[in-house]
């Protein structure tokens, strides 16, 4: 299972950083997802990041100011938010794919897993 964290308020412009993490002996094997939904929307693919950290995929949305990545251990995958807007607020999951060890990032909602619980982002204009 996958726990994400670090969601909080913060004003418009503000940064948050978002930590996915498994005590999972295999989560290193996958390339992970940072999914987002707000009320009443989809649920969208805003970052992935491959298994071993050197391949990334963002959405148009969030290019230029978030970062995605995993740490050393490949334990956990952050998500770094910057400059963040209003309407950036959403529920962010962390999402694991279903292949093990894919080859490139897929950026296709159905080839992720849902996990586990969310973290809250709210964003004060």
């Amino acid at each position: 299972q996958l726990q994400a964290s670090g969601g909080g308020l913060v004003q418009a412009g503000g940064s948050l950083r978002l930590s996915c993490a498994s005590s999972s002996r295999t989560f290193s094997r996958y390339n992970i997802g940072w999914f987002r939904q707000a009320p009443g929307k989809e649920r969208e693919l805003t970052a992935t990041i491959n298994w071993s950290g050197s391949i990334t995929y963002y959405a148009n949305s969030v290019k230029g100011r978030f970062t995605i990545s995993r740490d050393t251990a490949k334990t956990t995958v952050y998500l770094q938010m910057n400059s963040l807007k209003p309407e950036d607020a959403a529920v962010y999951y962390c999402e694991a794919d279903k292949v093990l060890y894919r080859a490139g990032v897929t950026s296709r909602r159905d080839d992720y897993d849902y996990w586990g619980q969310g973290t809250q982002v709210t964003v004060s204009s």
